[in-house]
């Protein structure tokens, strides 16, 4: 099997395990501003936002730097062992932490003390399936892996389903019963969580063989390159995460009391409207890491890793302009409540800030191969400091749209950064002509749509028509094999 043909099957693999469940995700999304106010929308996204935060905190690049030493020692089983001891213990330690010191993060974050408690909870056993989903990534076993993963959000989804909608009608169909003792009317952000709690728990069972097999013998000497390695890949997710979550944070408290709630529960509902280029970017970034690692042996990476490149930037761009010309249709299956749609005006800026952010992931390949993590976590801290510079700047004078165009500047300097260091440290013969035409047309012509002719599909269509027939003219190869 060649290997263009190998990356793309284990991409459509993981695909389907980013995908399934970021539909029924993007179900919630549809379910829960059906039966959430705005700003009952915008307290649930802030306290996740929260959540995405310490998620980072708590992996600490574990899943990074156990790829880069499962590839290069021999005892696979050591490396294993390694990452679960590392992570069980700083999870309990935080766990025991976190449920001591919850009634003050409940106070100051102004939360209900039983939504604290369960999102404690949900971090840790998170937490604890990192390394075991990781060590499927790495045996190449994308089959099971999707299973798993899509069998959570079902779970999650169904739990949503039954504590939103079902729970409070038989409560008041059977009072007195089991189902009424259970039921709080107002609490839907804590039955939210709940569910995820659930979900997450029983995904930790599924892995529960990894831990009954586990070595209580740590290696210290891999224990420190794992830590050294992975601390600066920490630093650059909470980088990342401060990027992609701390915009709905940062409403939250720069914003009017009054209006606050409401503006991040508009914003947070339409960013989900990008779905389609996250979907990409995640799925091809779950099957493109492990590559990287094993093929860097090989004379030939640089160009294969630049081929790979313009795939991705050929495929994002027509993704880009295909789902900004379709968006207004998908708009009320996805968002059925109309008091949401004002925010729709930052869907563009999204979607082309994840373009951006996938490209970074193409171009981020030379420092982890070479071992410099640290300048990766220095480019991520710098589009950090830029994405807070810029939401404290422009919340104030464009509320949401401010946020929207923090992201989009953030991950594009951090795309250009990351282009220029590796051109220096690892250089790939990448296609630029072609990545950087083919996605200039892309923005031009979304930005055209979107502003001048919006909702008119068929200018939209042949926008697309002419974007396609320009792909087919001058990478009539390229898509032959594509389609192979």
């Amino acid at each position: 099997m060649s290997i263009y043909k190998k990356i793309f099957k284990q991409t459509a693999i993981y695909g389907l395990a980013t995908v399934f469940p970021k539909l029924l995700g993007f179900f919630l999304v549809s379910f829960h501003t059906s039966f959430m106010a705005n700003n009952v929308y915008g307290e649930y996204n802030i306290v996740f936002s929260i959540m995405m935060f310490f998620n980072v905190v708590l992996a600490f690049g574990m899943e990074t730097a156990f790829f880069r030493f499962y590839n290069l020692r021999e005892d696979k089983q050591e490396v294993v062992n390694n990452s679960l001891l590392y992570l069980s213990i700083t999870s309990i330690l935080f766990l025991v932490f976190g449920l001591w010191t919850q009634n003050y993060w409940s106070s100051y974050l102004q939360v209900d003390a039983k939504i604290i408690q369960y999102l404690i909870w949900i971090l840790v056993l998170d937490a604890l399936v990192i390394i075991p989903f990781s060590k499927l990534r790495a045996n190449q076993r994308p089959t099971f892996y999707s299973a798993v993963k899509i069998g959570n959000v079902i779970v999650n989804v169904s739990l949503n389903i039954f504590f939103l909608y079902l729970l409070p009608q038989l409560a008041q169909a059977y009072p007195d019963s089991f189902f009424d003792s259970i039921y709080t009317e107002g609490q839907q952000v804590q039955y939210v969580f709940l569910a995820n709690l659930i979900a997450s728990g029983l995904t930790l069972l599924v892995f529960a063989s990894d831990y009954i097999k586990i070595r209580f013998h740590f290696n210290m000497e891999l224990g420190k390159q794992m830590i050294k390695y992975g601390f600066p890949v920490m630093i650059g997710g909470l980088a990342f995460a401060i990027n992609e979550s701390f915009d709905k944070i940062l409403l939250g408290r720069l914003l009017p009391p009054e209006i606050a709630l409401t503006e991040v529960g508009k914003y947070a509902a339409c960013y989900k409207l990008g779905l389609f280029m996250v979907l990409f970017r995640q799925a091809y970034t779950l099957g493109i890491e492990p590559f990287f690692f094993n093929y860097a042996k090989n004379e030939d990476a640089p160009t294969k890793y630049a081929t790979i490149t313009k795939y991705f930037a050929i495929i994002g761009s027509l993704i880009m302009l295909t789902v900004i010309v379709f968006v207004d249709l998908l708009k009320p299956i996805m968002i059925p409540n109309p008091t949401y749609w004002e925010a729709m005006k930052v869907v563009p800026l999204i979607i082309l800030a994840n373009f951006c952010l996938g490209i970074y992931a193409n171009l981020s390949v030379w420092y982890k191969l070479r071992d410099k993590t640290m300048i990766g976590a220095y480019i991520s801290i710098f589009g950090a400091v830029l994405t807070i510079v810029l939401n404290y700047a422009l919340i104030p004078i464009w509320s949401y749209v401010g946020s929207a165009i923090a992201t989009l500047l953030a991950y594009g300097s951090m795309m250009l950064i990351s282009y220029v260091l590796g051109n220096r440290y690892y250089p790939i013969p990448y296609d630029k002509k072609a990545i950087v035409g083919y996605t200039a047309m892309s923005v031009g012509l979304s930005a055209l749509y979107f502003y001048v002719f919006r909702e008119n599909y068929w200018i939209g269509m042949a926008f697309i028509a002419i974007f396609v027939g320009l792909l087919i003219k001058n990478e009539g190869k390229l898509i032959r094999t594509l389609m192979k």
